[in-house]
């Protein structure tokens, strides 16, 4: 599968509005960004000195601030300062269901951009280091998360590259994507 057939399978609406039911929850938001011919994704590792999500292999993004109008805002805001890297909201094609953290009990809207090629990356102090990750062989690697610390929700994945371990949030995320693809 190339990157233009894995963007028609991942091009749906994307749904800007902030909805009533999210008043309540911690709402956050990121950007997964997937480039090149044989589709590579961009993951980021965030520092062992985080408050929240340390050590763990993420997506760029995070909590929704008034400013940012809605959620697509805060997914374009966050990406610019954690990477120097510009998205517009025309780049988006599309977003994934909205996930919920385990621990720090964020509800994490994902969107997605399909690049031909990664511009280049100015990283800030939230991010320990970027991976670039190809796509099918990560999914590929996909099984149920064995870690009892892990198990407070039903559905729950990893997904291996080189040393690190992707679970959690960013786990489930990439299931819909495959699952996507699968479908």
């Amino acid at each position: 599968m190339n990157a233009v057939t894995l963007k028609q399978i991942l091009t749906n609406p994307v749904i800007q509005k902030i909805q009533e039911d999210d008043s309540k929850s911690k709402l956050a938001a990121v950007m997964i960004i997937i480039f090149g011919n044989e589709p590579m994704l961009l993951m980021i590792e965030r520092p062992k000195t985080m408050n929240h999500h340390a050590g763990e292999i993420s997506f760029p993004g995070g909590m929704w601030e008034l400013e940012d109008v809605d959620l697509l805002g805060t997914a374009i805001r966050e990406t610019r300062e954690e990477l120097g890297v510009k998205i517009s909201r025309s780049m988006v094609i599309g977003q994934l269901n909205p996930v919920t953290t385990l621990n720090s009990g964020f509800k994490i809207t994902p969107f997605i951009v399909i690049l031909d090629e990664l511009p280049s990356i100015v990283p800030n102090s939230e991010i320990a280091s970027i991976l670039k990750i190809p796509l099918f062989s990560l999914l590929k690697t996909i099984e149920d998360d064995k870690d009892p610390f892990h198990k407070s929700i039903l559905e729950m994945y990893t997904f291996k590259f080189q040393d690190h371990v992707i679970w959690g949030a960013s786990a489930r995320m990439l299931k819909q994507i495959l699952v996507k693809i699968l479908s």
